[in-house]
């Protein structure tokens, strides 16, 4: 099945999302609330149009999920997968302050195993909830870096794909990619100022050493967080061309 680009042009368009304004979003899933070891968590779920093919678990950036990743979330079930946007930070806890979501990060980031075991519940909330199987996982910037994290771990199950949105690509010392690593796109800006082209070559040459099936793409004039709808950072050309390539993949492995 082919998932013509026009589409998430189209959609662009109407949003006026190139001319950089304000997202004006109604969300048509619904929020999902569940546990983690005592704890509250709020995801968002968006159910196919139609027989579902598969499922995307969407991973939000450092601000926490909000209309952004429902948003991504509702494009996904119109191309018919189902799509549970996880929650990384707990109900309610959705940082506005830099210092709070460069906290809220860090906390992951130095917590790798809280990290996994919150992506891995999401998931299984999602499953719980209705998702259909297999699940490629998704995310952005700093979901990125969590995208990472489960693909190196080999923990998750059921998983055909990722995918990482101008991420995080530092691998921790200690941990590796496998050969047998379910297929990994990373979509990048060329302009990125946060993370490198050496970090995007680095990355190349780990998963390459490591027999990883993956497939890299450089966008010109990208900057960090070119998807972002209605930011002064969004880049039209970069941010459909990613998700042409990340419906490609969702076809391939789905």
């Amino acid at each position: 099945m082919s998932h013509p680009l026009y589409a998430t042009v189209t959609l662009a368009t109407i949003l006026g999302v190139a001319a950089g304004s304000t997202l004006a979003f109604e969300p048509t899933g619904q929020n999902v609330t569940y546990d983690v070891a005592g704890e509250a968590f709020e995801g968002y779920l968006a159910t196919a149009e139609g027989e579902a093919r598969g499922s995307v678990l969407v991973i939000h950036d450092w601000d926490g999920l909000d209309d952004y990743e429902r948003q991504r979330a509702n494009m996904l079930a119109k191309q018919g997968y189902d799509a549970f946007a996880v929650d990384l930070y707990g109900q309610g806890n959705r940082p506005d302050r830099i210092e709070d979501r460069k906290a809220e990060t860090a906390r992951l980031y130095e917590d790798r195993e809280r990290m996994r075991t919150l992506t891995l519940a999401g998931l299984a909330e999602a499953r719980d909830q209705g998702a259909a199987q297999p699940t490629v996982v998704m995310g952005y910037c700093f979901g990125g870096a969590v995208v990472l994290e489960l693909a190196r771990s080999g923990e998750a199950q059921d998983v055909a794909g990722y995918a990482t949105f101008h991420g995080g690509l530092a691998t921790p010392e200690g941990q590796s990619y496998n050969s047998d690593t379910a297929p990994i796109l990373i979509a990048h800006g060329g302009a990125d100022q946060s993370i490198s082209l050496d970090d995007v070559a680095s990355l190349g040459e780990e998963l390459e050493a490591a027999g990883a099936t993956y497939e890299i793409q450089i966008y010109s004039g990208a900057p960090h967080a070119f998807t972002v709808f209605g930011s002064d950072r969004y880049q039209q050309r970069a941010d459909e061309k990613s998700w042409a390539a990340f419906l490609g993949l969702l076809d391939e492995v789905l």
